[in-house]
């Protein structure tokens, strides 16, 4: 009862009460008379540019899960495999660092780095002075590894539970019938740790899409995408219900994407079984 009752305030209630926000002609709090409408749900008709945001903060989205699949789940089995005792809790506190610091903080951090004339663009000229800048501080590159940065831990913890759980007597009979590294990688070490993959997945692609922190610092002007349209919705324009309505709808694309592709690991994992 006090899960389900922590469930029902922390997560439910919101939820209802802004999907009744999103059918409302304008925000409760003002003076407005209220009338129950789906003109907001008409927002991506009414203003194509939306769809043109929607599409970008999509991509964002994919090319952060990518990396952070690509980078979690080496550095998982690197931890699982290749550290015992001490070294492994040592690694395991290090990749826990990130969630220790103010999110703020470390995404203006990356601005030091990133910009030019920053950190990486004055380790550049020293090793070649005459070269040109490299610092791409305000582009989409630099949104998608503050992103890395900041979700990657997911990847490797929901990772390296799965990969932690695998007999070592697995990978030794695949090892003994002459199987090489890629071979017990690609047939044995994936798809076991799929549930991980799947998780971690997850846990990054459905928040990476609303964040709106790291685009609007590290992205500047080619950094609106839907989390900085929403919050705008909010806090600026205080239109609550095509808030609202934006992040339902964006809700409703990521569930349809995720039903697509757990249909898809479900054959997977059925022709591995």
């Amino acid at each position: 009862m006090p899960t389900y009752g922590w469930l029902l305030i922390a997560v439910f209630l919101p939820l209802c009460t802004m999907l009744v926000f999103s059918f409302m002609n304008a925000t409760p709090m003002g003076r407005a008379p209220i009338v129950f409408t789906l003109k907001h749900y008409k927002a991506f008709i009414t203003q194509p540019y939306l769809i043109g945001i929607a599409w970008d903060s999509l991509v964002i989205g994919f090319w952060t899960t990518f990396l952070c699949a690509v980078l979690g789940f080496f550095a998982a089995l690197a931890l699982a495999r290749a550290t015992i005792g001490r070294a492994r809790e040592t690694l395991l506190i290090l990749i826990l660092l990130p969630f220790w610091t103010n999110g703020l903080a470390r995404v203006f951090s990356w601005t030091m780095v990133l910009r030019e004339g920053g950190f990486l663009d004055t380790l550049w000229h020293a090793l070649l002075p005459e070269a040109g800048s490299i610092g791409f501080l305000y582009s989409r590159p630099a949104i998608v590894l503050g992103l890395v940065h900041g979700y990657l831990p997911y990847m490797i913890l929901t990772c390296y539970i799965a990969l932690v759980t695998i007999d070592d007597s697995i990978i030794e009979a695949a090892q003994s019938l002459g199987a090489r590294w890629w071979t017990i990688l690609t047939r044995v070490l994936v798809p076991l740790a799929l549930p991980g993959l799947t998780t971690g997945a997850i846990l990054t692609f459905v928040p990476v899409i609303g964040s709106f922190m790291e685009p609007r610092i590290l992205g500047g002007r080619v950094g609106v995408t839907m989390g900085t349209v929403i919050e705008d919705q909010f806090t600026q324009a205080f239109n609550w219900p095509l808030g609202a309505a934006l992040s339902f709808t964006m809700l409703a694309v990521i569930l349809a994407i995720f039903a697509t592709f757990s249909g898809v690991l479900r054959r997977n994992a059925g022709g591995v079984a």
